[in-house]
């Protein structure tokens, strides 16, 4: 990445982020990506009348691999990041349904989400049916199913959402982003393999426990490895320095060893969080790194967002392809609920409670984010690829805006007879 390039970035960041503090007032992430959004499509507007010429930052901002960016790089710090800060004993409690939801509930998410998908694409005959768009669908349903903590979790704490709820929906999106990658890259396989796969139908499956079990296994060994080290020592710079070795090197060689490295940052920060603060840093450490994983959390998701609403620049819409995205929220958000409802339900059969309006908070809280359109930017090029980045991009837009300003009366409204 270019120095122009990350001047520019840092520069918006910074400027975005004081002016939604000292006018806007929205939720940060929120904020900087309006912000962003209405910057990129005013530069668009104004090159297009010809009033300035904003080729040059135009194209500057179109070298920008968002891909690449996310996945191979900031994801591995802000899933980390994340992780740090959760409380692996309140994680305990809702373990079941969190597993269930960030498996079982992302495979069936996606199948129904892309079999719908290809559906109205044959029906409205924006293409033809093949094996192909089947697969691509398919795609689509993995890379639209996992939900993003980042944007809502300030929301839930400042709307005084009850622990429970707030647990369910931050450790479901943590495990869920990591599981929705390796779902991806298993279909993906299959579509650069083709139906007639050597392996046979074992082999997405294999792929599958591969990547997310060797991911588990990989981060339980590195966050151990890291802790007993963390453990030896009492110097915070030098401890800061090692759990950035932790990140990099540890995502490096998650993609070595062909496992999930976004499952392995999860496990290995969830394992520094508790057991490194607890037994492995003076009060000293446990500040100065907590605060220093914060400010890389902050600072790396106002970039994040900014560059979610910088996409637009290099999107070129079709009516009938937003006549489709916004046809597809109504159709994601209805699957959400259709599967935290029936597990909801699964779980009160054995007699679970659950918080009052829980299926109805936790679908429209669930938002999508800058995984979901990393993801669509991967898909190989076709004649599908343009309407799949284009109907995620929608998708994530609504959700962000849409669903992220809405969370906190939504839950207040659902919350206020226990808050009497």
């Amino acid at each position: 990445m270019e120095m122009g390039l990350i001047a520019l970035l840092i520069s918006l960041s910074a400027l975005f982020m004081y002016i939604n503090y000292r006018y806007l007032k929205l939720p940060e992430t929120i904020g900087i990506m309006i912000l962003s959004l209405c910057f990129s499509l005013l530069i668009i507007l104004v090159n297009a009348l010809g009033l300035f010429h904003f080729k040059n930052m135009i194209e500057i901002i179109e070298t920008i691999n968002f891909e690449k960016t996310l996945m191979q790089g900031m994801l591995s710090f802000l899933l980390f990041a994340g992780a740090l800060h959760v409380n692996i004993n309140d994680l305990a409690k809702q373990k079941w349904i969190i597993l269930v939801l960030a498996t079982i509930g992302v495979v069936s998410s996606t199948l129904l989400i892309g079999s719908i998908t290809y559906l109205l694409i044959t029906y409205f005959s924006i293409f033809s049916a093949s094996y192909n768009l089947l697969i691509y669908c398919m795609l689509f349903g993995a890379l639209i199913s996992p939900t993003d903590p980042i944007s809502v979790l300030g929301i839930l704490k400042e709307a005084k959402a009850p622990k429970t709820l707030e647990t369910k929906i931050t450790g479901e999106s943590l495990f869920n982003d990591g599981v929705g990658v390796v779902v991806f890259m298993v279909i993906a396989q299959m579509l650069s393999t083709g139906h007639h796969d050597s392996h046979g139908e074992t082999g997405p499956v294999i792929l599958f426990v591969q990547e997310a079990v060797g991911g588990i296994v990989f981060g339980l060994i590195i966050g151990w490895v890291f802790y007993r080290l963390l453990k030896s020592i009492d110097n915070y710079s030098l401890e800061i320095l090692l759990t950035l070795s932790l990140v990099t090197g540890g995502y490096y060689l998650c993609g070595l060893l062909h496992i999930s490295g976004p499952i392995a940052m999860v496990v290995s920060g969830l394992l520094i969080g508790n057991q490194g603060k607890m037994f492995a840093m003076s009060n000293t450490t446990h500040n100065q790194l907590f605060s220093f994983w914060e400010l890389i959390d902050e600072f790396l998701n106002a970039v994040l967002f900014l560059l979610i609403g910088m996409v637009i620049i290099s999107l070129s819409f079709n009516m009938a392809y937003i006549t489709l995205g916004l046809l597809l929220i109504i159709i994601v958000l209805f699957i959400r609920y259709l599967c935290i409802a029936s597990t909801i339900d699964i779980f009160r059969f054995f007699k679970k409670s659950f918080t009052k309006g829980a299926a109805v908070i936790m679908t429209w809280g669930g938002l999508r984010g800058g995984i979901s359109v990393a993801m669509a930017l991967s898909l190989p090029d076709s004649e599908y690829r343009d309407l799949f980045i284009i109907v995620t991009y929608i998708i994530v837009l609504f959700s962000i805006i849409g669903q992220g300003l809405t969370v906190k009366p939504l839950i207040k409204y659902f919350l206020k007879d226990e808050n009497k």
